[in-house]
């Protein structure tokens, strides 16, 4: 029944296939808006002054941070786990409710496949600055080499490299894959001679027979079944980073699963930041509809409701396990210098997703767009409060201090927003945002009923 009113709808007053084609491919050909213009111009910016950042710590050092001797890790981490987060929602979109048959991640999933490559890609660039010597990253490749020297494979930074080569890999197969079919019909849909060569060849001369659908059909559920893992797996060995050490408020056995559950939370407010701008922008709201938002904010209120369970059970097993340490690092989160992010962190993250269990606010675009932003704001505090509030106050009070993030800190941070806001507009204006030759297939499915 619900697949149904999906349907309806995504297509409302029976569009035929032509008309679908024209709505999607609208935004490639006709003159972007001013919106676009600004947005574009707004990220490039910020993207040019993160750059500068950048360039300035690999030529100095990080120094130039506001890490010391007892808070190792500063922003550079929390940025990288929050980028790392942000990009699950969009393999689980498309991998896991691809092998369920879940048609309302039709109209979605390609904005989140975007998203995911974009985020991931981001979140690279701060490992890389925290090595301090970001030109010798190959130290960390396990390659023969003249110096006979071999990473440390029983570390999960070690781990880490493989997790997200493997998971950029897969999701950027996954996503190019399934945009074949649309660049084959945006293909013989352009009249211009350069874009026609140049979407001929990334269409890898597409034509739509039954062999060729045949082939994407196949490899498009082996590529499905080889992310699915990997959206449990890379998330798990970045907690791993924590939980594998001996510090108190990291060394839990609860963190797996906790940041795969708070990764696939703050990716899908993203997603829906991203479809709510997207929607209204490019008028794709008989593509886009109510429907997807509610089903997005149902899976907001089920990761958001184990985030806030595991929240608690770091806290009861902080108390019942009578280790002072343990117990002194929560007290410190809710009641130390650092209290203002706990409980910024409190109430994005367990409160405001509940305010979903209402219909009229879950289906109410607007509020939807504030929640997703509230989440995303709520999850990277939670990020920095694991690393900071952990560190700061360790075993020997005489090494106490605070940390505070320098302008550096924040621009290069700043920069990776302007980044992956630069490349998904990009991929909005010259790639099809919603997957056509999907939208059609839903649709026929119907009709054939």
């Amino acid at each position: 029944m619900q697949n149904n009113l999906h349907t309806e709808s995504l297509i409302k007053g029976e569009k035929q296939n032509q008309e679908i084609t024209e709505d999607i491919h609208k935004p490639m050909t006709g003159r972007p808006g001013k919106l676009w213009f600004m947005g574009i111009t707004l990220s490039s910016l910020a993207a040019l002054v993160g750059l500068i950042a950048m360039v300035l710590t690999i030529w100095q050092g990080i120094g130039l941070w506001g890490v010391n001797k007892t808070v190792g890790w500063g922003w550079s981490i929390t940025n990288f786990v929050w980028w790392v987060g942000i990009g699950h929602a969009g393999t689980f979109i498309s991998a896991i409710l691809l092998l369920f048959r879940q048609k309302w991640r039709t109209s979605i999933n390609r904005s989140a496949e975007a998203m995911t490559i974009f985020a991931v890609m981001c979140a690279g660039l701060f490992p890389l600055l925290h090595l301090g010597r970001a030109l010798l990253f190959f130290f960390i490749l396990p390659y023969p080499n003249t110096r006979d020297v071999w990473v440390n494979f029983n570390s999960p930074l070690v781990w880490d490299v493989f997790a997200i080569l493997a998971y950029l890999t897969v999701s950027l197969l996954f996503w190019y894959i399934g945009m074949i079919p649309d660049l084959g019909t945006i293909r013989d849909k352009v009249k211009s001679r350069i874009k026609k060569t140049i979407y001929g060849l990334l269409s890898f001369g597409w034509t739509g027979s039954a062999k060729h659908w045949q082939r994407h059909e196949v490899l498009s559920i082996m590529l499905a079944s080889l992310a699915t893992p990997l959206v449990l797996s890379v998330h798990s060995i970045v907690s791993f980073d924590f939980a594998t050490s001996v510090i108190p408020g990291w060394h839990t056995t609860i963190f797996p699963p906790y940041f795969v559950a708070g990764a696939i939370f703050s990716g899908f407010a993203m997603v829906q930041t991203l479809l709510i701008v997207t929607r209204k922008t490019l008028h794709l709201k008989d593509y886009i509809t109510i429907y997807h938002i509610e089903s997005m904010n149902k899976i907001i209120i089920l990761t958001g409701s184990i985030v806030g369970v595991a929240y608690l059970t770091e806290l009861f097993v902080a108390w019942y396990s009578t280790n002072e340490f343990e117990l002194f690092a929560f007290v410190n989160r809710a009641t130390g210098p650092y209290a203002a992010a706990y409980w910024t962190m409190m109430i994005c993250n367990v409160i405001s997703p509940q305010l979903f269990w209402f219909k009229k606010l879950r289906r109410n675009v607007i509020f939807t767009f504030i929640i997703s932003i509230v989440i995303n704001i709520g999850m990277w505090m939670e990020r920095f409060v694991i690393i900071v509030t952990s560190l700061h106050r360790d075993y020997l009070p005489s090494s106490w201090t605070i940390y505070n993030p320098t302008l550096i800190e924040v621009v290069i941070f700043i920069g990776t927003l302007g980044i992956f806001f630069t490349l998904f507009l990009l991929f909005v204006r010259f790639f099809p945002v919603v997957a056509i030759s999907e939208i059609k297939s839903v649709k026929n499915e119907k009709l054939d009923k």
